[in-house]
């Protein structure tokens, strides 16, 4: 090998060696999870347990950086720019990176190919929730006020593009139904106009109303999933309230900006993992009422894949809706 090529490998040799050994030692500072939203919603609370889990499997803290806006695609959007060196990642949801594409024609980003998958959080089943004088008391009751009063009943939503407004909209398209449709920052929001009364209903996460509805300060009239939830077992499904084709799940997942190295990524997965298949974590999200998917769902590539789907998925429904 003449001396060029013999300096030039082992230069290689030499920053493939640094690259293996940042990675090994990462992270060596706390990281930054952005949550899309204003603090108080599902995506938050769903975030701020992950993070604790998973900030003690790395030995750092992960801060948690609430900015919502615009459905959340206003920090996911600064999420996909930020440095790919692992200390920026985000939460994103089932708004943020599945129906946003469809809501929004100038949209920042792209959740197909701006981001690094790195491993599926949640699912979290949906509520059709109202404020507790809302002059209906099941699903049927609730329909037929809304067609009475076409496009006068408020819905709060975390804002166009959000997983809130998404399976609301489906709800209207189901229904054949209107409403005066009210955007927040984040359903944390929502809910607390909702107690407060000034807001009528919307379609909120579990783990965003858990707590009013067991406090008796909203009502639920139908949960959108196959089977009741144990947390809230009076609450009838919406099959068994009448409307068995409104069926929808939420979900949150953990991504980091395009072009995550192997290592770094490999390292959040693993973290994401541990924090998932601790117990005391696990009983948290179980509290509120998400579903830990199965193993083989959360790793990156099963991730990728869902991703792709989601936004073909919402990209149909919610066009079919418009």
């Amino acid at each position: 090998m003449c001396p060029f090529l013999r300096r030039a490998a082992s230069a290689l040799v030499l920053v493939l060696a640094s690259a293996g050994s940042a990675f090994a030692q990462y992270p060596t500072k706390s990281i930054t999870m952005i949550v899309p939203f204003a603090a108080g919603g599902s995506s938050d609370a769903i975030a701020r347990i992950v993070a604790d889990g998973m900030g003690k499997a790395l030995g750092q803290t992960i801060i948690i950086e609430n900015d919502g806006g615009a459905g959340g695609t206003i920090a996911t959007s600064r999420a996909a720019r930020a440095n790919p060196d692992g200390y920026v990642i985000i939460m994103g949801n089932m708004g943020t990176h599945g129906a946003a594409p469809a809501q929004y024609a100038n949209l920042k980003y792209d959740p197909r190919k701006d981001f690094t998958a790195i491993g599926l959080s949640a699912g979290v089943p949906m509520v059709i929730v109202t404020r507790l004088q809302f002059p209906a008391n099941t699903l049927k009751e609730f329909v037929q006020h809304l067609r009475e009063n076409p496009g006068k009943v408020n819905e709060g939503h975390a804002g166009v593009g959000s997983q809130t407004h998404a399976v609301c909209t489906m709800l209207h398209s189901t229904l054949k139904t209107t409403a005066a449709r009210v955007a927040y920052r984040s359903t944390g929001q929502v809910m607390n106009d909702m107690v407060g009364g000034q807001i009528d209903f919307g379609c909120a996460a579990i783990s965003a109303s858990v707590s009013q509805i067991q406090a008796h300060t909203i009502k639920a009239l139908a949960v959108a999933s196959p089977r009741r939830l144990g947390i809230i077992d009076q609450v009838p499904t919406t099959t068994e309230a009448g409307v068995p084709e409104f069926q929808v799940s939420a979900w949150n997942a953990l991504l980091g900006p395009r072009a995550l190295p192997d290592g770094i990524r490999e390292r959040l997965n693993a973290a994401h993992e541990a924090a998932l298949e601790d117990a005391a974590v696990s009983k948290r999200l179980h509290e509120i009422g998400t579903e830990i998917p199965d193993k083989p769902q959360r790793s990156p590539a099963a991730l990728q894949h869902f991703i792709e789907s989601e936004v073909d998925r919402w990209s149909k429904v919610l066009k079919s809706a418009s």
